[in-house]
């Protein structure tokens, strides 16, 4: 089998070293961004050596839907596409490009969660369950046929970064399975139950701001959504973005004289903010533009005026 892949993260890295290890696949290119257009993944992977490794020409295209793109693909006449950590929609034509079709990877319970931003959403939803889903990518959204899907636990203090590594573990396990089954025509196809299907749309930097006036609970939650390997949860002082990468609800009978918002306590391992509930958010790790500690009594948040 004849393969291309397309992609520029850890997963797509997975995906690169499963299709080189895997001895009825010959990996005809990788298609991957140019360094200059990084910025478009916030978990943006260099495939450059692992291509070079498998034998791979790397190719970068700003566009996959792109002449220049397709006439690639033309040439190497691929049986099938493996779209894993793309962000650009696949066009018609790309999508006809393939013999066999195309294969993409979701990290979330298909049908459930079909969409973008799906870990820091697991999160926010509080879902108890997650699943790594690989699938045959169809003119829907994530809707196509499971070719393989392995469910796991999600832990009440779960965060992006180790709810992201569970789904690449899966990947990694899952993957050279699914291959063997794909290249023998054995592949077990299980089609999506529209009647359970859910979406999650796409979240933007505005989304990852914290309202103070919220339960701690619920800042909490955002900030394990939205850190690493994502651009993080932050608040505004002074006019300065603060991003907040680490922090827990805390009890805070002691400070209930204190405005939402406000840094009450500074501590060795970080400072105390009050939320809307009365209870606290204890910050352990966050970044700023300038050095030193935050000040003791400074209101966080944004006000009017203020710059995002």
């Amino acid at each position: 089998m004849r393969a291309i892949l397309v992609g520029a993260v850890e997963s797509s890295r997975i995906a690169l070293q499963c299709l080189a290890r895997s001895s009825p696949w010959d990996l005809g290119a990788v298609f991957t961004l140019p360094p200059e257009l990084a910025a478009r993944h916030s978990d943006f992977v260099d495939l450059s050596a692992d291509a070079r490794a498998a034998g791979a020409p790397l190719i970068t295209v700003s566009n996959i839907n792109s002449d220049a793109a397709f006439a690639e693909i033309k040439a190497i006449d691929p049986d099938y596409i493996f779209v894993i950590g793309w962000s650009q929609i696949c066009g018609a034509r790309f999508m006809a490009s393939a013999r066999l079709g195309l294969i993409g990877f979701h990290p979330a319970p298909l049908p459930r969660l079909r969409g973008r931003a799906v870990i820091p959403w697991t999160i926010l939803l509080d879902e108890p369950i997650s699943a790594s889903s690989l699938f045959l990518i169809d003119e829907g959204v994530d809707s196509g046929p499971i070719l393989g899907q392995r469910y796991f636990h999600v832990a009440p203090d779960e965060t992006a970064a180790t709810l992201y590594a569970k789904h690449m573990a899966m990947l990694d396990d899952m993957l050279p399975g699914v291959l063997d089954d794909v290249a023998q025509c054995k592949a077990r196809m299980q089609f999506q139950d529209e009647r359970y299907a859910t979406y999650a749309t796409r979240r933007r930097p505005e989304d990852a701001v914290i309202d103070w006036s919220e339960p701690a609970d619920k800042a909490g939650r955002l900030v394990r959504a939205c850190g690493a390997p994502y651009p993080g949860a932050w608040t505004m002082l002074d006019g300065e973005r603060i991003v907040i990468e680490e922090a827990r609800p805390v009890c805070l009978p002691q400070y209930r004289a204190a405005t939402t918002g406000q840094i009450v306590e500074r501590q060795t391992d970080g400072f105390l903010v009050k939320c809307g509930d009365g209870r606290g958010l204890l910050v352990t790790r966050w970044r700023r533009a300038r050095e030193g500690p935050l000040p003791v009594h400074a209101i966080l948040g944004l006000r009017a005026g203020a710059k995002q």
